[in-house]
């Protein structure tokens, strides 16, 4: 396989957020009912956008209050909660190295996704970025990797996305680009992305494994 372009989610795939993430929904899920929600339930969110989310968890809430709730925990605790999965900064060194253009496509706000970028050090690897605030259309659709492509003047041939949810999967499948699905962030439902007919080109369990493919 040799593909110009690779494409990345960034929470899951090469931001290891996991904790913030879960410990951020905590606080809403106490804000509103009292206690605390399943992890399962919130890993199983995983790829949506916050927006989202909060009105399927918290039909009756005024989302822009929980939205906020959400935003300000994680800002005053990810500090120690979160950073790079290991390996991943030494592929993407490879991946330069190599000839390969780099994206990422993602559920996250431009906002945050460049300000944890600017604090790892990693903005300058990425060539196009695509966040929730460029399309009203969000991952499994198509639209937010077509426009990556589009930036990229690129074919969906010449590209391949990686990313950790089915959500990612979907997407790319949708687009007609090839996937690979992680494998080093968290469990992955195989009934739910057979039931939903989403299928990964290619299943890599480290970034190690990745390199090996391109």
């Amino acid at each position: 396989m040799k593909k110009k372009h690779i494409i990345f989610d960034f929470d899951g795939t090469i931001f290891d957020s996991n904790r913030v993430i879960v410990a951020s929904w905590q606080e809403v899920f106490r804000h509103y009912t009292g206690k605390e929600g399943r992890v399962e339930d919130i890993y199983h969110t995983f790829g949506e956008t916050i927006r989202y989310t909060v009105k399927k968890f918290f039909p009756q809430a005024d989302v822009d209050e929980a939205v906020q709730i959400y935003r300000n925990y994680q800002q005053a605790h990810y500090d120690g909660m979160v950073g790079l999965f290991d390996g991943t900064l030494e592929m993407m060194d490879r991946m330069v190295e190599g000839g390969h253009t780099l994206s990422v496509v993602t559920s996250r706000t431009k906002v945050t996704t460049l300000d944890y970028m600017k604090e790892l050090g990693i903005r300058d690897y990425f060539d196009v970025l695509i966040t929730c605030d460029d399309t009203d259309k969000h991952k499994p659709d198509p639209t937010p990797l077509r426009m990556a492509l589009e930036e990229l003047s690129a074919k969906p041939e010449d590209a391949i996305m990686l990313g950790d949810t089915k959500f990612d999967i979907g997407c790319c499948n949708n687009a007609g680009v090839d996937s690979i699905l992680v494998g080093w962030s968290h469990d992955i439902d195989e009934n739910e992305l057979k039931e939903l007919g989403f299928r990964p080109t290619y299943r890599v369990d480290t970034p190690a494994d990745v390199l090996k493919l391109i």
